[in-house]
């Protein structure tokens, strides 16, 4: 067997539990960029509906209620009138900010800009 095509198994390791439990939430379409519209600062429901193009009001409800369900985030209601719903990250939702900025900072770099995908 060829040098190349010898394996060793010791030598793979099983991802980092915490890496597979980061990429579960952030991971998925939509949450990457709630997160990073509420780290600029909190927002109402519409305004973040407006500041991520091509979501839903539902894709957004639901991913919102993930985020929430992670701690990462808290929904705040003012009575009003009018009544208004609006959505800020907590102290563990603000603590990915260095994150998001270096990995959009790599983006910059090493990923070449192209069309929206269509999922």
């Amino acid at each position: 067997m060829a040098a190349e095509q010898r394996h060793d198994e010791t030598a793979c390791r099983q991802v980092d539990g915490g890496i597979t439990r980061v990429f579960q939430l952030l991971g998925k379409r939509w949450t990457g960029p709630i997160v990073a519209v509420l780290v600029e600062q909190p927002a109402h429901f519409a305004d973040l509906c407006r500041a991520v193009p091509g979501i839903s009001e539902r894709m957004l409800s639901d991913r919102l209620t993930e985020l929430g369900s992670a701690g990462l985030v808290v929904r705040e209601v003012d009575e009003g009138p009018p009544l208004r719903v609006s959505y800020r990250l907590t102290q563990a939702g603000a603590a990915l900010e260095p994150a998001l900025k270096e990995l959009g900072k790599w983006a910059e770099e090493h990923l070449p800009e192209s069309r929206p995908c269509t999922e």
